[in-house]
C-alpha cells in the first residue's frame, strides 16, 4: 500500500483544497461526490509524472503541491475582488492589468490570512510525511502504471456517466454546465474548479458550442397601453432572413429576434432629440458617491434629472472592461475572454459614434491612462470615434498621466476644447474616466491624496474616506464640464450621462455599508448603483422605480434621443419602456420584480408583489429566467462572434457607417 501513498496524498489534497474554496467562496460544498470522481484522473497524471525516478519524484511532489496550491489560493483571492474564476485567457494576457491591483491582492490576502492558512496546511503535512517516510517517493513498475491508468479511466467515465444520468431538466443542470453551457462560476460550485480549469482549457484550445435552445422572450410584451406610442423596431422580415440563411448561428440569431418582441415608445420619446451627448464610465462610481456637501456636482444631476433608484451594475470577470462593454453596447460579455478586444475588428451601428455620425455629429473619445489598456483603442475606433486621446495617443502631451490614478479634473480641462466653439454643430464626447480607481489610501493613490483634506475628518474608516475622495475628483470634472458648456453657449443643448463600470470593490462589504444609507448584503445588493442623465431644461426630476442595470442604458439613451433603432438586437431594453425588469450577474443569478434568485445556494426570494399572486409557481419561474438568462448570454456571444450587425445589415442592403 505504501507504494500508492503518493496518489493517496494527491487524491485527499486536492478534494480538501476544493472543500476549502467552495466553502469559503461559496458557503457550502455540496459536490463530493463529483469532485472525487474528477480528482482522480488529474491526481493519477500527477503521479506518474512523479514516479519515474526517487530524486525526481521528490522535487515532483513538492513542485506539483506547490503549483497547485498557487492555483487555489489564486482563484480565492481573484475571486474575492471579481466574483469570477480566472480563465486561461486571462491568465494569459492579463499579467499587466494584474498589477495594478497589488496593494488590493495583499489586502485581501490579509484579511483572509486564516483561509490562505487552511490552503497551505497540506504542504505542511508534505513536509512532516516527507521527513517520517510516510511517503513513497520510489519509481513504479509498469504494472502500477496500467492499474493507475485503468483507474483514471474508470472514474472518468462514472464522473461523465453520473452528470449525464443524475441530472435534471433545468437549464444550469450538471449536465448543462459540463457540456452545453460555459459558465465558470456554476461549473466550480458544482465540480470543483480544477475541472472548471480543465473545461476552460479545453474550450479554449478546440473551441465550443452550446446548444441553445430559441425562445420567446416572455420578459417584454406589447400591451394595449403603448399602441399609441408604437415600437421601436425597424421594418426586418426575420422569415426572409432565416429562409435565405445558410450560417446556422446566422439563422438562430434570426430565430431569436423574431420570436422577441420590440419595447415600446413613450412619452419620452426623442425628448433629446438634437441635442449634444457627453457621456461618462466612470471608474467604481456608485450611488453612496452622491453626497449635497461633498460632491454637489452629481448630487445636482441626480435631484434635477433622471433618477433611477433601483439601478446595478453587476461586477463581470473582466471587471473594467465588461463594465464598458456592457454600457456601450447592451450585450452580455462573453466568457472567457475580453469581448472588448473581440469587438474590434466588428461593425457596431448602435455605439454613439455610429448612431450620431449619421446626423452630422462629430465624436471624440478619451481616458485618462493607457490608450491600449485592453485594446481599448481598437475598440473605440471600431466603436467610429473620430478620434481617441489617452496615454500613448496624445493626452501626455497635454496632461499628467504619470502620477496615478491620473485626475478627472485635469482630463475635462485639456479636452472639451476639442469638441466646443468649433465649427461642428453637435457632438458626442465619451469619457473612460480613472480617478475612482483603487486602491483607496493616501500613500498609493494620487487622487486620495489630493483630496484628502475633504473627507478626513469624517467619520469613516479610512478606505471609505479615500473612496469618497476619488469621486470629488469625478465631481470637479463635471462641475468643470458644465461651467465650460455654459459659457460655450451648449448647456442647454446637452445632455450628460454618468455610469459606473461597477460597484466599487476596492471596498469591503463592511466598508461600503459605512457609506451606504441601508445595510447592502454580499451577493446581490452590494452592486446596487445609480445612472445619471441630465439636461439643464429639464424642469423637475424624473423618478424611475424600475430594476435595470447597465445592460439597459444604451437602449434608454437611444430612446430619449428619438434613435431609429430595433430594440430586438440589444440584449438590455428601454428602461422607460413597459418592458418587464431583468438585472443579470455574472454567476446568472437575477432579480426581476418577482424576486431574487441565486444560481450559487439556488434560492429564490419572492417580492411581495410574487406573493400576492395566486398560484406563483417559484420553481417554474426560475426555470424560465435562467433559460432566458441563457439565451441573451449566448445570443450575446453568437452576435460577437459572427459580427452579425455587420451580415445583417449586409443581408438587408443598409448603409453601414465608416
Amino acid at each position: 500500500m505504501k507504494k500508492w501513498s503518493s496518489l493517496l496524498f494527491l487524491l485527499i489534497f486536492i478534494i480538501y483544497e476544493e472543500v476549502v474554496f467552495s466553502i469559503s467562496i461559496f458557503g457550502t460544498f455540496s459536490s463530493i461526490g463529483y469532485v472525487f470522481l474528477f480528482s482522480i484522473p488529474i491526481s493519477v497524471v500527477l503521479f506518474l509524472l512523479m514516479s519515474i525516478k526517487r530524486k525526481w519524484n521528490v522535487f515532483c511532489t513538492y513542485f506539483f503541491t506547490i503549483i497547485l496550491l498557487i492555483v487555489y489560493i489564486a482563484q480565492f483571492i481573484y475571486y474575492n475582488l471579481f466574483q469570477a474564476i480566472i480563465s486561461f485567457y486571462s491568465a494569459t494576457n492579463g499579467m499587466i492589468q494584474v498589477l495594478q491591483f497589488t496593494e488590493t491582492i495583499l489586502d485581501v490576502a490579509l484579511n483572509n490570512w486564516y483561509i490562505i492558512l487552511f490552503m497551505l496546511l497540506p504542504l505542511f503535512a508534505l513536509i512532516v510525511l516527507h521527513i517520517f517516510k510516510v511517503l513513497e517517493f520510489n519509481e513504479i513498475h509498469l504494472k502500477e502504471r496500467i492499474i493507475s491508468i485503468v483507474i483514471a479511466v474508470i472514474s472518468q467515465v462514472v464522473a461523465i456517466v453520473c452528470v449525464l444520468c443524475i441530472s435534471s431538466s433545468e437549464m444550469y443542470s450538471n449536465e448543462n454546465l459540463y457540456f452545453n453551457v460555459h459558465s465558470p462560476t456554476l461549473t466550480a460550485n458544482r465540480f470543483g474548479i480544477l475541472t472548471t480549469m480543465r473545461l476552460d482549457l479545453q474550450r479554449l484550445l478546440f473551441g465550443f458550442d452550446g446548444h441553445l435552445n430559441v425562445a420567446t422572450n416572455t420578459m417584454l410584451s406589447k400591451d394595449e397601453d403603448s399602441s399609441e406610442y408604437g415600437y421601436n423596431e425597424l421594418n426586418i422580415n426575420w422569415d426572409n432572413l432565416i429562409k435565405n440563411e445558410s450560417d446556422d448561428n446566422i439563422k438562430t440569431i434570426y430565430e431569436y429576434m423574431k420570436n422577441t418582441p420590440a419595447t415600446n415608445k413613450n412619452k419620452y420619446t426623442g425628448m433629446f432629440a438634437g441635442k449634444n451627448l457627453v457621456v461618462f464610465v466612470a471608474e467604481s462610481f456608485s450611488d453612496v458617491a452622491i453626497n449635497k456637501q461633498l460632491t454637489p456636482t452629481l448630487y445636482k444631476l441626480y435631484s434635477e434629472g433622471f433618477q433611477f433608484d433601483n439601478f446595478y451594475t453587476p461586477l463581470f470577470p473582466v471587471s473594467t472592461a465588461d463594465g464598458e462593454y456592457m454600457t456601450d453596447t447592451s450585450l452580455i460579455p462573453k466568457e472567457g475572454t475580453w469581448s472588448l478586444r473581440d469587438l474590434s475588428e466588428n461593425y457596431v451601428p448602435y455605439s454613439y459614434a455610429n448612431v450620431f455620425e449619421k446626423q452630422g455629429y462629430s465624436s471624440q473619445s478619451y481616458h485618462d491612462y493607457n490608450a491600449n489598456f485592453y485594446d481599448r483603442d481598437k475598440y473605440l475606433k471600431a466603436m467610429g470615434y473620430d478620434s481617441y486621446l489617452a496615454k500613448g495617443t496624445g493626452l501626455e502631451k497635454r496632461m499628467d498621466l504619470y502620477s496615478l490614478p491620473s485626475s478627472d479634473l485635469d482630463m475635462i480641462d485639456v479636452t472639451t476644447k476639442d469638441y466646443l466653439n468649433n465649427d461642428s454643430s453637435n457632438f458626442v464626447a465619451y469619457y473612460m474616466t480613472i480617478s475612482g480607481h483603487l486602491s483607496y489610501t493616501t500613500t498609493g493613490n494620487n487622487i486620495v491624496a489630493k483630496n484628502w483634506d475633504k473627507v478626513k475628518n469624517l467619520k469613516y474608516s479610512d478606505k471609505a474616506k479615500g473612496y469618497l475622495a476619488t469621486q470629488i475628483e469625478l465631481d470637479k470634472a463635471v462641475e468643470l464640464l458644465i461651467e465650460r458648456l455654459k459659457e460655450a453657449g451648449e448647456l442647454e443643448n446637452t445632455v450628460i450621462l454618468i455610469s459606473g463600470d461597477h460597484y466599487p470593490f476596492g471596498l469591503t462589504i463592511d466598508e461600503l455599508n459605512e457609506l451606504s444609507s441601508f445595510e447592502r448584503d454580499d451577493t446581490f445588493e452590494k452592486h446596487r448603483s445609480t445612472a445619471l442623465i441630465w439636461n439643464s431644461e429639464m424642469k423637475s426630476p424624473v423618478k424611475v422605480n424600475k430594476l435595470g442595470s447597465s445592460l439597459d442604458l444604451l437602449p434608454t439613451m437611444l430612446n430619449l434621443f428619438g434613435i431609429e433603432y430595433d430594440s430586438r438586437l440589444l440584449m438590455g431594453t428601454d428602461l422607460l419602456s413597459n418592458s418587464e425588469p431583468l438585472v443579470i450577474y455574472s454567476n446568472r443569478s437575477f432579480i426581476t420584480r418577482y424576486g431574487r434568485y441565486s444560481n450559487i445556494t439556488l434560492d429564490f426570494i419572492a417580492s411581495n408583489e410574487a406573493e400576492q399572486l395566486k398560484n406563483f409557481d417559484s420553481k417554474n419561474y426560475v426555470n424560465e429566467i435562467n433559460a432566458l438568462i441563457y439565451n441573451k448570454y449566448k445570443i450575446s456571444e453568437l452576435i460577437l462572434e459572427n459580427d452579425f450587425y455587420r451580415k445583417l445589415w449586409n443581408a438587408l442592403g443598409w448603409e453601414i457607417e465608416k
